[in-house]
C-alpha cells in the first residue's frame, strides 16, 4: 500500500530553488534512508510531508490521516534540566487529549506505558530526562510518536550526539518496529543505515532513488563511515551526484 506519494515537488525560499521536481512512494513496508549534503533539501522534503511548509509546486498525496505520522525531530537533547519525566514527555503524545481540570485519561497513560515498554523503556518511566543517556533519551522521544499509534515514523538525525552501540541500538529497534510501520529516517549515517535501510534516497535539490534489495553488503565496515559517493557507486552509480571530497 502506498501511504504517501510525491509527484513534481518544487519548492523555492525566495528566489532559490531548495527542490526540483522531486518523486517519492513511500510504501507501508519502507524503511528508506534519506541521505545527501547539508542544504541539499532534506529537511525540507521531510517538512513539506510533515505539511510543516506550504506545497508550493507539485502534488502529495498522504492515503493516511496526518495523526498517523509519527515524527521525531533533531535536537531531543534540548532542556534536558527541565524537571519533567520520561513517562510525561511520553505523554506529550497525548497533549490534545489532555483535560485541563484532570490531568491525562488512565488510557492515555496506559498508552504511555505501552509506548515505553515498545521500546525497552519501561523502567525508566519515572527517571527524570536528564538522567538517561543520549540513546535512552532517543528512545523515549520514539515511544512520545508512537503514541498516536502511526502508519510510518519519520526520524531526523535520530543518532545524532549518540556513541556507537546506542546508535546500534536505535536502529535495531527501528528495524523491529519496522515489521509493523514503516520507517522513513534522514541521516548521514551512512555505514548504520546500510545495514537497517532496504531503500535510499538521494537529495541534493533533486532526487536519487535507489533500493537495496539486490545490493550485496558483505563491504566491512569498520569504524569509518562511507561517504555517499561511495555508497552510491556501491549501488552501481556511474554519474556522480554530488561533489565529493575525501
Amino acid at each position: 500500500m502506498n501511504l504517501i506519494q510525491i509527484e513534481n515537488l518544487t519548492h523555492y525560499y525566495g528566489n532559490t530553488k531548495a527542490l526540483e521536481n522531486v518523486n517519492l512512494t513511500i510504501k507501508n513496508s519502507d524503511f528508506l534512508a534519506i541521505i545527501g549534503p547539508n542544504g541539499g533539501g532534506k529537511s525540507t522534503l521531510l517538512k513539506i510531508i510533515l505539511e510543516l511548509l506550504p506545497l508550493q509546486k507539485g502534488k502529495l498525496i498522504k492515503n493516511i490521516k496526518n495523526s498517523e505520522v509519527g515524527y521525531v525531530p533533531q535536537n531531543t537533547n534540548l532542556n534536558t534540566d527541565f524537571p519533567i519525566t520520561a513517562l510525561e514527555v511520553v505523554l506529550m503524545g497525548h497533549i490534545k487529549t489532555k483535560r485541563k481540570l484532570f490531568g491525562y485519561a488512565k488510557e492515555d497513560i496506559d498508552c504511555a506505558l505501552s509506548s515505553l515498554k515498545q521500546v525497552g523503556m519501561e523502567k525508566f518511566a519515572d527517571k527524570k530526562i536528564g538522567d538517561l543517556s543520549g540513546g535512552q533519551r532517543q528512545r523515549v522521544f520514539i515511544a512520545r510518536a508512537l503514541c498516536s499509534n502511526p502508519k510510518i515514523l519519520m526520524l531526523d538525525e535520530p543518532t545524532a550526539s549518540i556513541d556507537v552501540q546506542g546508535q546500534q541500538d536505535i536502529y535495531e529497534l527501528l528495524r523491529e518496529l519496522n515489521k509493523s510501520i514503516a520507517i522513513v529516517v534522514v541521516s548521514h549515517d551512512l555505514s548504520i543505515l546500510l545495514n537497517y535501510a532496504k531503500d535510499v534516497a538521494h537529495v541534493n535539490r533533486s532526487l536519487v532513488y535507489h533500493s537495496l534489495k539486490d545490493v550485496q553488503r558483505n563491504v566491512t565496515l569498520g569504524d569509518d563511515h562511507l561517504c555517499e559517493v561511495e555508497l552510491l557507486s556501491a549501488l552501481g552509480k556511474t554519474q556522480m551526484c554530488c561533489n565529493h571530497k575525501h
